[in-house]
């Protein structure tokens, strides 16, 4: 049941990558599939795919809906191969990029919601308010940890990460 809510869901939405992921082709080059990140996620944040996902089957993943990233950046020091870039700022990863859809937003629809605004890691600085009230994210700062899109209360949430592999999927 939760393998067929998975698949669905990374066909409409695609996952993450953990942080410090190499561009995607390359990732598939060198990840060896050990699963030390998975084992190392104190959140239980990264997941293994399974076989529905070809020649990716056991590469890791974060669906953000789910459970986010912390960005506790564990993950990165522990890959064997450089598949993930040993990274610990967690100012410096790019896992992706939250997009807000103002039509279903709270904040946009004239209910108070800073979900998104007061959880977001880069606080202040990847989500400001305008005027106080309406969301908004600067692409240059926000890392796609997906903590945004986990706290969301809207369903299907209002605010979602674009994974920078989007195109790889």
């Amino acid at each position: 049941m939760i393998l067929d809510f998975l698949k669905k869901l990374a066909q409409l939405h695609p996952p993450l990558r953990p942080p410090g992921a190499i561009d995607e082709a390359a990732f598939q080059k060198y990840c060896i599939r050990c699963r030390k990140c998975a084992e190392v996620c104190p959140y239980g944040s990264i997941r293994m795919t399974h076989g529905e996902w070809g020649i990716k089957m056991g590469t890791p993943v974060i669906y953000p809906r789910q459970t986010p990233c912390y960005l506790c950046m564990k993950c990165p020091p522990v890959c064997p191969t450089g598949a993930l870039d040993p990274i610990t700022d967690m100012t410096a990863v790019k896992m992706g990029t939250a997009v807000i859809q103002t039509e279903s937003c709270l904040a946009y629809n004239g209910v108070l919601c800073r979900a998104c605004y007061e959880r977001c890691p880069i606080y202040r600085e990847a989500i400001t308010l305008k005027e106080e009230i309406y969301p908004v994210v600067h692409p240059e700062k926000c890392v796609g940890c997906g903590i945004c899109e986990s706290v969301c209360p809207t369903e299907p949430a209002s605010i979602t990460v674009t994974s920078k592999h989007f195109g790889a999927w």
